[in-house]
Protein backbone atom coordinates (compact mmCIF):
# COMPACT_ATOMS: atom_id res chain seq x y z
CA UNK A 1 0.00 0.00 0.00
CA UNK A 2 1.50 3.06 -0.85
CA UNK A 3 0.34 6.49 0.87
CA UNK A 4 -0.64 10.10 -1.50
CA UNK A 5 -1.23 13.46 0.25
CA UNK A 6 -3.97 15.04 -1.17
CA UNK A 7 -4.02 18.98 -0.80
CA UNK A 8 -7.33 20.77 0.32
CA UNK A 9 -7.28 22.71 -2.92
CA UNK A 10 -6.29 19.46 -5.21
CA UNK A 11 -9.56 17.68 -3.40
CA UNK A 12 -11.69 20.89 -3.65
CA UNK A 13 -10.87 20.28 -7.53
CA UNK A 14 -11.94 16.87 -7.92
CA UNK A 15 -15.32 18.02 -5.68
CA UNK A 16 -16.18 20.34 -8.21
CA UNK A 17 -15.54 17.68 -11.06
CA UNK A 18 -17.62 15.94 -9.43
CA UNK A 19 -14.58 12.53 -9.49
CA UNK A 20 -14.59 12.12 -5.61
CA UNK A 21 -17.18 8.87 -6.50
CA UNK A 22 -14.78 7.64 -9.42
CA UNK A 23 -12.06 5.24 -9.64
CA UNK A 24 -8.79 7.15 -10.86
CA UNK A 25 -5.77 5.85 -11.88
CA UNK A 26 -2.16 7.70 -11.58
CA UNK A 27 -0.03 6.53 -14.50
CA UNK A 28 3.26 7.63 -16.05
CA UNK A 29 2.13 8.75 -19.17
CA UNK A 30 5.10 7.41 -21.35
CA UNK A 31 3.00 5.76 -23.97
CA UNK A 32 4.00 1.86 -21.84
CA UNK A 33 0.64 1.59 -20.52
CA UNK A 34 -2.90 1.12 -21.53
CA UNK A 35 -4.10 4.36 -20.83
CA UNK A 36 -0.89 6.47 -21.95
CA UNK A 37 -2.02 9.46 -23.71
CA UNK A 38 1.73 10.44 -25.31
CA UNK A 39 5.01 9.76 -24.49
CA UNK A 40 7.86 7.69 -25.25
CA UNK A 41 11.27 7.67 -24.20
CA UNK A 42 11.70 11.62 -24.30
CA UNK A 43 8.70 11.66 -21.20
CA UNK A 44 9.98 8.44 -19.38
CA UNK A 45 9.13 9.14 -15.91
CA UNK A 46 8.14 13.35 -16.18
CA UNK A 47 4.79 13.22 -17.70
CA UNK A 48 1.58 11.91 -15.37
CA UNK A 49 -2.34 11.38 -16.14
CA UNK A 50 -5.27 10.94 -13.72
CA UNK A 51 -7.46 8.42 -15.78
CA UNK A 52 -10.95 8.55 -14.55
CA UNK A 53 -12.89 5.17 -14.47
CA UNK A 54 -16.46 3.73 -13.59
CA UNK A 55 -14.35 0.91 -11.79
CA UNK A 56 -11.78 -0.47 -10.78
CA UNK A 57 -9.10 -1.98 -13.42
CA UNK A 58 -7.48 -4.92 -12.41
CA UNK A 59 -4.22 -4.19 -13.79
CA UNK A 60 -3.89 -0.91 -11.85
CA UNK A 61 -4.10 -2.35 -8.42
CA UNK A 62 -1.67 -0.99 -6.15
CA UNK A 63 -3.90 1.43 -4.04
CA UNK A 64 -2.78 5.33 -3.07
CA UNK A 65 -4.52 5.32 0.13
CA UNK A 66 -5.39 8.85 1.52
CA UNK A 67 -6.63 10.57 4.19
CA UNK A 68 -9.73 12.00 2.22
CA UNK A 69 -10.99 8.21 1.04
CA UNK A 70 -10.33 8.81 -2.47
CA UNK A 71 -10.48 5.80 -4.76
CA UNK A 72 -6.77 6.52 -6.29
CA UNK A 73 -4.67 3.76 -7.95
CA UNK A 74 -1.70 2.70 -10.06
CA UNK A 75 0.38 -0.08 -11.05
CA UNK A 76 4.06 -1.01 -9.92
CA UNK A 77 5.28 -0.01 -13.00
CA UNK A 78 3.83 3.25 -12.62
CA UNK A 79 5.33 3.83 -9.09
CA UNK A 80 8.93 2.82 -10.55
CA UNK A 81 8.96 6.68 -10.83
CA UNK A 82 7.79 7.30 -7.48
CA UNK A 83 9.37 8.11 -3.74
CA UNK A 84 8.02 8.57 -0.93
CA UNK A 85 6.05 11.63 0.32
CA UNK A 86 4.09 11.46 -2.71
CA UNK A 87 1.63 14.83 -2.99
CA UNK A 88 -1.44 15.52 -5.59
CA UNK A 89 -1.87 19.69 -5.49
CA UNK A 90 -3.85 22.26 -6.82
CA UNK A 91 -2.03 25.66 -7.67
CA UNK A 92 -2.13 28.17 -9.82
CA UNK A 93 -4.68 26.54 -12.21
CA UNK A 94 -2.43 23.44 -12.53
CA UNK A 95 -2.92 19.73 -10.80
CA UNK A 96 1.44 19.58 -9.51
CA UNK A 97 2.69 16.17 -8.44
CA UNK A 98 5.58 15.75 -6.46
CA UNK A 99 7.37 13.38 -3.94
CA UNK A 100 10.18 13.89 -1.87
CA UNK A 101 13.09 13.79 -4.33
CA UNK A 102 11.19 15.25 -7.41
CA UNK A 103 8.71 17.83 -8.35
CA UNK A 104 7.19 15.89 -11.00
CA UNK A 105 5.16 17.49 -13.04
CA UNK A 106 3.28 20.98 -13.29
CA UNK A 107 0.44 20.29 -15.64
CA UNK A 108 -0.91 16.51 -14.91
CA UNK A 109 -4.20 15.76 -17.02
CA UNK A 110 -7.43 14.42 -16.14
CA UNK A 111 -8.95 11.87 -18.98
CA UNK A 112 -11.45 9.84 -19.05
CA UNK A 113 -10.87 6.12 -19.19
CA UNK A 114 -13.05 5.25 -21.43
CA UNK A 115 -12.54 7.96 -24.19
CA UNK A 116 -8.45 7.52 -23.88
CA UNK A 117 -9.29 3.53 -25.18
CA UNK A 118 -11.99 4.92 -27.62
CA UNK A 119 -9.21 7.31 -29.31
CA UNK A 120 -6.32 4.34 -29.09
CA UNK A 121 -8.42 2.10 -31.15
CA UNK A 122 -8.78 4.96 -33.81
CA UNK A 123 -5.15 5.31 -34.01
CA UNK A 124 -5.33 8.54 -32.45
CA UNK A 125 -3.27 10.00 -29.59
CA UNK A 126 -2.76 13.42 -27.74
CA UNK A 127 -0.63 15.36 -30.08
CA UNK A 128 -1.12 13.06 -32.96
CA UNK A 129 2.07 11.37 -32.41
CA UNK A 130 4.67 10.44 -30.04
CA UNK A 131 8.14 11.45 -29.97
Amino acid sequence: MTNITLTASFYRLMQEKGLTEKTMLLIADDGGGKYSLQGGACSIGAKFTLIVLDAPDPDYAVSLTNAQGLGLFSSEYDLLFLEDGLTLDFRGHQIRLKDNAHAFDDGVRIASGQAVLQAFSQGLTVAGASC
